[in-house]
């Protein structure tokens, strides 16, 4: 299928070929008829990906604390990898439009196939011809309302939801300054709900069209005509509401909004304006002002918009998918006319061209729609054709490979840890074909593929475990499916590369274990990459071989997640630790050379941090401290281990020491964080290659993951649980 994509690095635009989205539980596949260009948010990521790398800085201020941040916690050269790698991916435009349901997934009722909806979203509603939409981000279109039209439903109920923050009543007055398409829409529902408008734009010919539409006066923001209607409307006392639905650099619509309201007026910010309120002014009227967060209650909550969570409507009563449903309604019945808006349907095939005259100012525009092949048909119960790609799977044993062929790997999934961390190092190396990647969203696969040469790119899971060319299969997805996938891939005779964690919960380990029994293959590996790490190697090597038992302490500063991070998503995910934790249970363990026996842990009250326990069978113990509340700026690992009156010391993988008889310190000047990446899969590559033993046994992986899930039983216990030690 194709999609439009940028480059935010470029500012490149392009109408990309990518794979067809798989239809995932909890959503439905839905083939575009129209989708609406978004001439405020989206025109102004296209402009910014055409500033210079200084001018993105300045448009983006929080992103570049992000970045000095990470850098502080991770290094500058894995920073700027991760950054780089970010700026030069292609990303989705779009985020409002309406298409026929091409398939249902598995826990959906309420739409079948060949049923017209309307589509939510930045990352399901996109420019392209087939979505993949979640449950609470699409609504069926009401009888009688035309796709086009149904096309603006995410647009309308960003306007709607401001529109509800500013509490309008029968009679009162408001002034609405901007009047591109979301100030249009304001207009129009403010009227419906019998609010005299008044309207501010430096446009004529926008002003023309929001007095069409409903507004009472319209005029430039400068000029007395908009003062003069705000004093005859109100006798003199100001506005009740001020919708601020401008974009741009000037103050001039906040200064306006304060000079216009009434004594304890309410000012509601829609758009992307600069808001340097005048204190005097905000102070003396006692002005309450007011953010409208996007579409409504559940934009930004992974839990409502990926989960399909709703909120109880006696608590919330207007959400997200709810305000899409009424602005849907409102249009069907005729209180929203978004036609006249409509100033270009363009063919979704001339999407670049489109874009290019929007920003240079050839095409002035309120409303702009792309038209989709065969949209025709769109809103008719036949179901449109599906096409499925075909799988491949081998017909004989693959003929034994000599050493000088390339080892054939295959990606499932493509997020930031596999294009930052991994296929950097895969797609450089000699004697490695990159030749399939797999994802669920099209675009991360077409990314993936451009970016490190991928063979091909495809949502066909199916396809790649069965084909028998395939040397080996890397699962670098969410942690939820970690086990399922591994176990599906041993079942396919695959060599297996699994980022941690390989499984959270017992069954699930059990169940990896049992693929194992049945298939008879054992080649597995677990993304534990700190004991490969070069400096730790090195320092283990100068430690040397101890007599007597040992006493380490690793502090992990893990520090908070950002609000929204899916690792948050604890019902689905796991917890945290369980999901990173077998990194340092993996690292003690390698250090002490043996397997924990026992698990014991607490959690201070109130907080996140974890303090835990392992015990060794020689009477060893590792001390883990898990903390999520320390100061941002100190270094995230820093370990100690301690025996035959030495002492090893690791510094965050930048410097490390070894005190004895004889004192070893790494060299002094600044190194990047090499936490053992290139060299696990080195040796990874290697052993697919040759057929030899994998980089580190099964028994170690299953007793680190075991441990690791471990830490919940004492955590509710309250005593040290005792370790197996059978496979």
């Amino acid at each position: 299928m194709k999609q439009v994509v940028q480059n935010y690095k470029s500012g490149e635009l392009s109408v990309l070929d990518v794979p067809v989205p798989g239809c995932k539980p909890g959503g439905v596949l839905v083939r575009s008829a129209f989708s609406l260009i978004s001439t405020g948010t989206e025109l102004m990521k296209v402009s910014e990906a055409g500033m210079s790398m200084l001018g993105k800085a300045r448009s983006r201020p929080d992103q570049v604390a992000k970045v000095v941040q990470s850098v502080a916690v991770n290094g500058l050269p894995a920073t700027y990898r991760k950054v780089m790698g970010k700026l030069d991916s292609y990303t989705p435009l779009g985020y409002s439009l309406c298409g026929v349901v091409e398939q249902v997934g598995a826990g959906i009722d309420d739409v079948k196939v060949g049923d017209l909806v309307a589509c939510a979203g930045n990352e399901h509603a996109l420019h392209a011809e087939v979505n993949w939409v979640p449950r609470n981000l699409y609504v069926p279109v009401p009888d009688g309302l035309s796709p086009r039209h149904a096309a603006f439903g995410t647009v309308g109920s960003i306007a709607l939801q401001g529109v509800r923050q500013g509490e309008p009543q029968l009679g009162e007055v408001a002034l609405v300054i901007g009047l591109g398409l979301i100030g249009q829409l304001v207009v129009q529902l403010l009227a419906a709900a019998g609010v005299r408008v008044v309207g501010a734009d430096p446009d004529p010919v926008r002003c023309e069209l929001a007095e069409r539409l409903g507004a009472v006066a319209c005029g430039d923001p400068g000029s007395a005509a908009v003062e003069n209607a705000v004093a005859e409307l109100t006798g003199g006392h100001g506005v009740d509401q001020v919708y601020l639905a401008a974009g741009g650099g000037s103050n001039q619509p906040v200064e306006l909004a304060a000079r216009l309201a009434r004594d304890r007026g309410r000012v509601v910010d829609i758009g992307k304006c600069r808001l340097d309120l005048p204190w005097n002014a905000y102070y003396e009227k006692e002005l309450d002002v007011r953010f409208s967060r996007s579409y409504g209650p559940g934009r930004y909550d992974p839990e409502y918009e990926l989960d399909g969570r709703d909120y109880p409507i006696g608590y919330v009563r207007w959400t997200e998918r709810r305000n899409l449903a009424c602005f849907l309604d409102l249009a069907a019945r005729g209180r929203v006319d978004v036609e006249p808006l409509i100033s270009r349907v363009a063919d979704f095939e001339d999407a670049v061209e489109t874009y290019r005259q929007l920003k240079d100012g050839e095409l002035k525009a309120v409303a702009v729609l792309f038209r989709y092949p065969g949209e025709a048909g769109a809103g008719e119960a036949q179901a449109p054709a599906v096409a499925v790609p075909a799988v491949r799977r081998g017909t004989a044993a693959a003929p034994a490979r000599p050493s000088r062929s390339p080892v054939r790997l295959a990606f499932v999934g493509a997020g930031n840890y596999a294009t930052s961390m991994l296929l950097p190092h895969l797609a450089r190396r000699e004697g490695v074909e990159l030749s399939a990647v797999v994802t669920t969203t099209a675009l991360s696969a077409a990314n993936a593929q451009r970016k490190f040469g991928f063979a091909r790119a495809t949502t066909d899971l199916d396809a790649v475990l069965g084909d028998a060319s395939l040397d080996a299969v890397f699962v670098v997805t969410r942690h939820s499916s970690h086990a399922e996938l591994t176990r599906r891939a041993l079942l396919a005779g695959k060599t297996v590369f699994v980022e941690k964690p390989l499984a959270l919960t017992e069954d699930e380990l059990a169940g990896v274990l049992a693929a194992v029994e049945e298939s008879g293959n054992d080649r597995l590996q677990v993304g534990f990459n700190r004991r490969f790490a070069p400096l730790l190697r090195e320092a283990k090597a100068r430690f040397g071989a101890r007599t007597g038992p040992a006493s380490l302490r690793y502090l992990v500063n893990a520090g908070r997640l950002q609000h929204g991070s899916w690792y948050l998503q604890q019902g689905t995910e796991g917890s945290r630790f369980a999901g990173e934790g077998g990194h340092f249970v993996d690292t003690a363990s390698w250090l002490l050379g043996a397997d924990p026996v026992s698990v014991y842990a607490v959690a201070p009250s109130g907080t996140e941090d974890l303090q835990i326990v392992l015990r060794y069978p020689d009477g060893s113990t590792a001390t883990l401290s898990y903390v999520t509340a320390g100061a941002p700026g100190f270094p995230k690992e820093t370990l100690d281990l301690v025996a035959d009156g030495k002492v090893l010391k690791l510094d965050d993988f930048v410097r490390a020491s070894v005190y004895g008889s004889k004192r070893w310190v790494s060299s002094r000047l600044p190194k990047a964080r090499d936490k053992g990446q290139s060299a696990e899969l080195a040796s990874f590559v290697r052993a697919v290659r040759t057929g030899g033993p994998m980089p580190v046994p099964l028994e170690s992986l299953v007793a680190t993951t075991a441990a690791t899930l471990a830490v919940q039983a004492a955590l509710a216990g309250g005593a040290p649980v005792t370790l197996a030690r059978s496979l």
